[in-house]
């Protein structure tokens, strides 16, 4: 077997060789500190480039005080996370985002209260700069991430949180439902129910607002809450059609749900949209590729809403005394597909 050279790291005397500096300079420019001539600078990331040196990570943080990663946390069973596209598509835009600004992505599970301190904990202890926290059902987790004083944003809108100063992405919940119900007014039909999510979480009592802003005199039997999964959205529509035979529409909080609604609709050999017409939430592609039909759903922009996540935590961790915005609240759109 031949043998093979390995080649030696380039070291930082090495970067400020080929540059011309100091040593100091070029460790000032490669862990961005400040005070260096542009010229300077240019000259020490160019031998960076030329060496392929990769700086040493405990040192930049002696400089920067910085870690270079970022907790994302995500207050749901680890089960559910991987089960639901909603969350794979959230994580994928906070990640390409926290990628393109050089930072680590530190994924934690807050499956229940126990969970709570230990977050917390993990948080005071200096591993992150910084948080970023959704599915949040109340406003326990996201108080005692303030109380640990690391700069956060938090996706979605948890009940009790306004007090906090912790800044959050949402999309126009209550909107978006209106826009769907409305739809479904439009088409003629005349006994809309609706599949909610869980009640605990403020997306859900939103968009039973919009639905009730529509339908002011809604029939109770009409509303009947799931908790985000295809299975309980089935379930869901299975109790609806039995106490509310003449239902003719029904508009899921989710996808996901409405999913579900759409199968046991096949199940009881009922036409879509002829019998029922269905709308969703999420506009999901993969959810929206399984349908059948084809899904008419809110569209919100989840991909993006991660990303703005990690652009208001990265001027809360760049510009410390800059202000942010309390609240990024972005637009949904009807997409009208062959269900509705």
């Amino acid at each position: 077997m031949s043998e093979q050279t390995v080649r030696a790291r380039p070291t930082l005397e090495a970067v400020a060789a080929r540059a011309g500096v100091s040593r100091a300079t070029a460790s000032r420019v490669v862990n961005g500190g400040a005070g260096v001539r542009p010229a300077l600078a240019d000259k020490v990331r160019r031998a960076v480039e030329e060496l392929d040196y990769v700086p040493n990570h405990a040192a930049r943080t002696l400089v920067t005080r910085r870690t270079g990663a970022v907790a994302v946390i995500i207050a749901e069973p680890e089960f559910r996370v991987f089960a639901d596209p909603f969350f794979k598509q959230h994580v994928r835009g906070i990640s390409r985002e926290l990628t393109a600004h050089d930072t680590q992505l530190v994924l934690l599970w807050a499956e229940g209260p126990e969970d709570h301190e230990r977050i917390a904990r993990y948080l005071g202890g200096g591993h992150v700069d910084g948080a970023l926290a959704f599915s949040l059902h109340d406003d326990r987790l996201p108080s005692l991430i303030a109380r640990t004083g690391v700069p956060a944003v938090l996706g979605g809108r948890p009940a009790g949180s306004e007090h906090l100063g912790i800044p959050l992405v949402d999309c126009d919940n209550r909107g978006g439902a209106r826009d769907a119900v409305r739809h479904l007014v439009g088409l003629g039909r005349r006994h809309i129910a609706h599949i909610s999510g869980p009640r605990d979480q403020t997306s859900a009592m939103d968009r039973i607002h919009g639905y009730r802003d529509v339908l002011v005199d809604a029939d109770p039997l009409l509303l009947c809450e799931g908790d985000f999964t295809e299975e309980s959205g089935a379930h869901a529509m299975g109790e609806l059609l039995d106490r509310c035979p003449g239902t003719d529409a029904v508009f899921a909080s989710n996808d996901t749900m409405a999913l579900g609604a759409l199968r046991t609709l096949r199940e009881r050999k009922m036409r879509v949209p002829e019998d029922v017409a269905v709308v969703g939430f999420d506009d999901m592609a993969s959810v929206v590729r399984a349908a059948e039909p084809a899904l008419t759903t809110v569209r919100q922009d989840i991909e993006g809403m991660g990303r703005i996540m990690v652009k208001l935590l990265m001027r809360l961790l760049d510009a410390p005394g800059e202000e942010v915005p309390a609240s990024v609240i972005t637009r949904t759109t009807l997409v009208c597909r062959a269900s509705a």
